[in-house]
C-alpha cells in the first residue's frame, strides 16, 4: 500500500483504524511522519510496542474513524488496510478521510473485494447473526463503483483488484485461528449457543475450502482484496 500510494520522506501520514500498526510502521520505515489511530487499546499497545522495538519514529491514540480528531486538511496521505471499511457509518467514514487529506494528497486503502473469502466469511456469518438493519457490507468498500458513491466525481480512483496467498496446516487450522484470534469471528461464536456455535465453526471450515489452492492437504488461502488509491483534488 506505501509503494502504491507513493509514500515520500517527511510526508504527514495517518492511518486509519490501524489495528497494530502494519501500514503506520511500514510508512515510518519509509522516513514519514506517521500517526495511527484506532479504538482497540491493547492493538494500540502493540502498536507502539512493535515501533519501539524498531526504533521508528510513530504516534498512536484512541480515535473514532467517523470522527477522527485532527484539523482540516492535516495529512499529505491518510491510509487504512482492512479497518476503516468496517466503520457502521461508511458516508461519514469517506468525510473523514476527505476532510484530513490535505488538497492534492492521497487515500490509500485495502478494502476485502465482495466474493472473496472475507465477504464469503462474513455472509456465512450474516446467517447465523444478521447485521442490524441497514448497516451496509464492509465489503462494499471493495467495490470501485461504492467508493465512487462515497467519495464523489471530484476526487480520481485507481483501485485494481490484488490478492496473496496465506498458508496454513489445513482449513481446519485456520478456522480455529480466526475463532481464536479474530474479532468479528470470536465474538459471533461468543454470542451463540454452543451447538450453532459449532455449526458455524463447520461452516468456516467449508468457505475456506472453496478459496482453498494449495492441491495437497495443506491450506493455500487465496486473499482477494481491492487496492484503492484516492487522489484528492
Amino acid at each position: 500500500m506505501c509503494e502504491a500510494v507513493d509514500l515520500r520522506a517527511d510526508e504527514r501520514v495517518l492511518d486509519v483504524a490501524c489495528g497494530s500498526g502494519n501500514a503506520a510502521l511500514a510508512a515510518a520505515r519509509r522516513f514519514c511522519q506517521v500517526a495511527g489511530v484506532g479504538y482497540v487499546p491493547a492493538l494500540l499497545d502493540r502498536a507502539r510496542r512493535r515501533a519501539e522495538a524498531e526504533g521508528l519514529e510513530a504516534s498512536f491514540r484512541e480515535a473514532d474513524a467517523e470522527a477522527l480528531p485532527f484539523p482540516d486538511d492535516s495529512f499529505d496521505v491518510v491510509l487504512s488496510t482492512c479497518g476503516a471499511m468496517f466503520a457502521p457509518d461508511q458516508e461519514q467514514t469517506a468525510r473523514e478521510l476527505l476532510r484530513v487529506c490535505r488538497p492534492g494528497g492521497r487515500i490509500g486503502m485495502v478494502n476485502w473485494a465482495p466474493g472473496s473469502y472475507v465477504g464469503e466469511l462474513f455472509a456465512t456469518i450474516g446467517r447465523y447473526l444478521p447485521p442490524p438493519a441497514g448497516l451496509r457490507p464492509p465489503v462494499l468498500w471493495g467495490s470501485e463503483e461504492r467508493l465512487r458513491e462515497l467519495f464523489g466525481g471530484e476526487v480520481t480512483i485507481s483501485a485494481p483488484r490484488r490478492r496473496f496467498l496465506w498458508r496454513f496446516p489445513s482449513p481446519e487450522h485456520q478456522a480455529e485461528f480466526f475463532a481464536t484470534f479474530y474479532g468479528p469471528v470470536t465474538k459471533a461464536l461468543a454470542a451463540l449457543e454452543a451447538d450453532r456455535a459449532d455449526a458455524l465453526r463447520a461452516d468456516m471450515v467449508e468457505v475456506v475450502r472453496r478459496f482453498n489452492v494449495s492441491g495437497d492437504d495443506t491450506l493455500v488461502l487465496r486473499m482477494d482484496y481491492l487496492e484503492v488509491v484516492i487522489r484528492k483534488p
